[in-house]
């Protein structure tokens, strides 16, 4: 995809199509990862107000490694697959991490749309619930091509042939991350409606997009059943809505999708990374890119050279990330940043 850069065993911002195996690692660490975004229906918010919002939504939403401190109820955790061991471990802190945003490059923002309204988007995924699936059932795989001296070109790339207890556990685990991480985003975006709510008069919502970009799925293309593992990328079948963001200080996309088979029919997650994050902390300047957000009235969270991984100095330009996919995705609507929340 346009956006890749460097990850293990496959490039973040890649996808990968394998006959009769699952790979954990082609998946990525955190299963679910993506993107929720809505439309309000107010056409302006000031800075005052955006902070406000924001102040409220940090009150309601842990960040980084905080957790909610009471057990969140879900459905999901009455359904949930207890013959798998790392689930059944796992389980009960998850509890606690539904609905919340996590650190890194998750983030919450409110933006303003070319089609005249507010919108609220946010990135996030399955927390360390999902990483702890990823990394027993990588684990798994690696000692399985290990045992069979099966002949891979890179061990970060170890597989799960389809059709074992292995596959089949991971699979089953994979899918209800899933459904967490979608959770843990639908509960992010209930409360960030309330902090809108209690701040803005007669203000109402449309529907919610949701798009996952770690992932892996059975799929047909040219002709052939395969998995489909999507490592920071998009679905983009025909009509597809998705989601395309750029850092906190650049447009992000409201897109819908062609259907390309040479993808297949996939596009990318976001702008992707041109700097690491100790990189981005050593060579950008921070004057610089504090001064990048607040010439454009941004509300941003950029406080100190720790801050700079997630700078927009640190990220690949999303303007020619778009222009390099336009086989792959038509634009609906582009979204200026007003105000950001990160970790």
């Amino acid at each position: 995809m346009p956006d890749a850069h460097q990850g293990y065993g496959m490039p973040i911002g890649g996808v990968l199509a394998t006959k009769g195996v699952v790979i954990p690692n082609a998946v990525g660490n955190d299963i679910g990862c993506g993107m929720c975004a809505l439309q309000t229906s107010i056409q302006s918010c000031d800075v005052d107000t955006l902070k406000v919002i924001m102040g409220k939504i940090r009150g309601y939403i842990p960040v980084g490694f905080a957790h909610h401190t009471t057990n969140q109820k879900w459905d999901g955790f009455s359904n949930y697959p207890g013959n798998i061991k790392v689930i059944a471990d796992q389980i009960n802190s998850a509890r606690k991490q539904l609905g919340t945003l996590g650190g890194g490059n998750h983030f919450i923002e409110i933006q303003k749309g070319t089609d005249g309204f507010i919108w609220i988007m946010i990135h996030s995924g399955s927390r360390n619930f999902g990483l702890q699936i990823a990394k027993e059932f990588h684990n798994k795989a690696q000692n399985l091509c290990e045992k069979w001296h099966s002949n891979i070109p890179d061990k970060d790339l170890s597989f799960l042939p389809l059709g074992t207890e292995e596959s089949s556990q991971y699979v089953e685990a994979m899918n209800f991350a899933l459904e967490f991480a979608k959770e843990n985003r639908f509960r992010m975006i209930e409360k960030i409606k309330d902090a809108f709510c209690e701040t803005v008069s007669e203000v109402s919502f449309g529907e919610i997009i949701n798009i996952h970009h770690n992932y892996a799925s059975l799929e047909n293309h040219f002709g052939e059943n395969v998995i489909i593992h999507r490592k920071g990328a998009t679905l983009a079948t025909t009509g597809t809505i998705g989601i395309i963001p750029g850092s906190q200080g650049t447009k992000s996309y409201i897109v819908s999708g062609k259907g390309n088979p040479d993808s297949f029919m996939s596009c990318s997650h976001g702008a992707g990374r041109k700097l690491g994050r100790k990189q981005a902390q050593r060579e950008l300047n921070l004057a610089n890119e504090i001064d990048i957000l607040d010439k454009q009235g941004i509300v941003h969270s950029i406080r100190n050279s720790s801050d700079l991984d997630e700078a927009s100095g640190a990220y690949k330009d999303i303007s020619v990330v778009m222009d390099n996919q336009t086989d792959l995705v038509d634009i609906l609507v582009e979204l200026s940043p007003l105000a950001v929340i990160k970790a």
